[in-house]
């Protein structure tokens, strides 16, 4: 095996070959820069510097396809489509050389030199309103700072860490900037800081509250941190101004899809689907509302329409997958598994083909083939994480060291004393989804889907901390008055009021909520917290077969998911521990076995009269949200018991971890 160079020494050189470059030595670029692609055949900023060498040698084909070489292996690199546009001015092809720069600048409008291009690209071709345009932003990046175009240009091009150093260096020396606080919140999106993100774009709509940009970008972090009713005001507020905004109208079907209002995303999707039927991602956010419907056959014509449309879209395939009770074709298997080996296949539709490939072999029974692509997939996921457990292990002992029966017994009667919440939590893939169905049956309460509702308060009492610093939550909780607990529990109530419609009870399904027990308990005294249970190999094995949309870090590695059940376990028998009679837990293999002796168990406990639609849920018409919604549209899913036990040959790591 060739091991790798040493990312220092390679670095170094590059940085050498970019100094050949701007002394105009190309020649000795172009040798050292080839010399070096042998080691790192891949490397972005190697073929980039061999291509503009090529080209100032004047060799304009072999800098295309060296091009060509780099589209393969980074095609949203924004400098390579201005670099080809270069190309083509040289060979004096006008049309593709504005093709070429478009692209670059729809990557990356921060390249100057690419608009300048397109600027006299337009004139000369008679276009003189989009020659106007590219002029125009020209000058706005002439009147921006060195240091943020730069930051821009290379958060671009995915260098998202240089971009933030650059731009907090930039903010620190000079002080505000409205386009620096903003390039700082995309970047705070990007990395999943969305509330630095929010706080950031509240700042800079403060300054130019007419900055439409801006706005758009504040919705978009709301809608990231479940914020639906105020990212709606604000897409509305948009819309108000430019009603025909594609965009726009986009964003707005996705707002309603979060607040539940499906109906109408549906009917905004299909509108804006007509004007351009060959978006996928339109054909796809159709079918994911379709499926949330219980429309079934629908959502499969759309998730087909959307494959269609994109070659190797591998979401698409896995959201078929993802029902739970579609089977694929011979043709369709084919297809995938070429897409998935295609070497220019990008890495979220090679590992969402994976988890899609994992399941279609499953049905089939070809279990070793089956888990090899679950395997593969996770391994391919787990590359693009940036999960470590240690912060959460840290947190679940800091919680049981501070939430003792005594800590709960000197608080006794804080919070609000509304009853209409019940949590279902425990971790995903237990049977929580059947427990909120069967509860959501009864006529009394309402079924929402998983609300980040807690976890966001959790990040507020948190507050902003590496992992290194000392938590300030759950510390915080002794700190917190009796009304504070009383004003947190009134705005959870609040919150979630746009997600109800009006029923005495209401199911908060988030499964992580097991970790803020206390928080729960200290907030809303009398709400309902059921545990939802089940048997850990195959609680732990479909976790590790389950790609999710978001969120659920852990579920990437073996070691990782034992790990993080084995944390659950624990802290369950703190809370039940300190919370007696509390919080009721429900074994899923217990309600497979005996439905309505269960079922009653619930309801008694959620202190609701019987119903006989609870235990004949799956007739239930309502909307349901999680890769289960198939599965609880049907009796009593029995096979879901032991199916972990065709794997039992690749599982002993598992059975290790746990400690079984």
């Amino acid at each position: 095996m060739v091991s790798n160079p040493p990312k220092s020494r390679i670095e170094t050189e590059v940085r050498r070959i970019r100094e050949h470059i701007e002394g105009k030595e190309f020649a000795a670029a172009l040798t050292a820069a080839e010399g070096l692609r042998a080691e790192v055949p891949e490397n972005r900023d190697v073929l980039y510097m061999i291509a503009v060498s090529q080209r100032y040698l004047q060799r304009i084909t072999q800098a295309l396809a060296t091009l060509a070489d780099l589209e393969k292996l980074h095609p949203a690199y924004s400098r390579l489509f201005q670099e080809r546009g270069h190309c083509h001015v040289a060979q004096r092809s006008a049309a593709p050389a504005i093709a070429a720069f478009s692209h670059a600048v729809n990557l990356n409008p921060s390249l100057a030199a690419s608009w300048n291009a397109l600027a006299l690209l337009f004139r000369m071709a008679g276009r003189q309103a989009e020659a106007d345009h590219a002029a125009g932003e020209v000058t706005k990046l002439s009147a921006l700072p060195a240091e943020i175009v730069t930051a821009f240009s290379m958060f671009a091009d995915g260098e998202i860490y240089e971009a933030e150093r650059v731009v907090r260096q930039y903010l620190l020396a000079h002080g505000n900037h409205i386009e620096g606080m903003r390039l700082l919140a995309k970047i705070g999106m990007k990395l999943d800081v969305a509330d630095d993100a929010e706080l950031l774009l509240e700042n800079v709509l403060r300054l130019a509250p007419d900055y439409h940009a801006a706005r758009y970008e504040y919705a978009l972090v709301l809608l990231q941190r479940h914020k639906h009713a105020r990212a709606r005001k604000e897409m509305e507020r948009l819309l108000n101004v430019d009603p025909g905004n594609r965009v726009y109208r986009t964003t707005h079907a996705t707002v309603c899809t979060g607040l539940g209002d499906h109906r109408r995303s549906l009917r905004l999707y299909r509108e804006i689907l007509a004007e351009s039927p060959q978006d996928a991602q339109l054909h796809l956010s159709i079918a994911h509302v379709l499926k949330t419907l219980g429309r079934t056959p629908e959502a499969i014509e759309s998730y087909r329409s959307a494959a269609a449309v994109r070659p190797r879209y591998g979401e698409a395939y896995w959201s078929l997958a993802n029902l739970k009770t579609y089977r694929f074709t011979d043709a369709e298997i084919a297809r995938m598994r070429a897409d998935e080996a295609a070497p220019d296949t990008q890495l979220a539709d090679r590992y969402n083909l994976c988890f899609a490939l994992g399941k279609a072999l499953e049905d089939r029974a070809a279990y070793a083939d089956s888990f090899a692509y679950y395997e593969r997939g996770n391994a391919l996921k787990k590359s693009e994480c940036r999960y470590r457990p240690e912060p959460l292990e840290r947190g679940a002992r800091l919680q049981a060291a501070l939430c003792t029966p005594q800590f709960f017994a000197s608080r006794e009667g804080v919070g609000s004393k509304d009853r209409s919440p019940i949590f279902v939590l425990g971790l995903p893939r237990s049977g929580s989804t059947l427990l909120e169905q069967i509860l959501a049956s009864h006529s009394q309460v309402e079924g929402t889907m998983e609300l980040a509702d807690i976890p966001r308060l959790v990040q507020e009492l948190q507050g902003r901390e590496t992992a290194e610093s000392t938590p300030r939550y759950p510390a915080v909780l002794a700190e917190l008055r009796p009304e504070d607990f009383l004003s947190l529990g009134e705005r959870y109530l609040s919150d979630t009021l746009a997600y109800r419609t009006g029923k005495p009870r209401f199911i908060d399904k988030m499964p992580n909520n097991f970790r803020h027990i206390g928080l729960i308990h200290l907030i809303l005294p009398n709400a309902k917290i059921i545990d939802a249970r089940r048997d850990p190999m195959a609680c732990c094995f479909s976790n590790f077969k389950q790609l999710f949309a978001s969120g659920q870090q852990f579920t990437y590695g073996i070691e990782d998911i034992a790990r993080y059940y084995r944390m659950y376990l624990e802290l369950m028998e703190h809370w039940n521990g300190a919370l007696p009679g509390r919080i009721l837990r429900v074994q899923y293999e217990d309600l497979v076995d005996d439905l309505e002796t269960n079922v009653r168990r619930m309801l008694d406990f959620c202190e609701l009269e019987f119903e006989q639609a609870c235990v004949e849920f799956f007739k239930t018409e309502r909307t349901v949200h999680t890769a289960s919604s198939e599965q609880v549209r049907r009796p009593i899913y029995r096979e879901g018991k032991d199916q972990w036990r065709h794997y039992e040959p690749w599982l002993a790591p598992l059975r290790d971890a746990l400690g079984l």
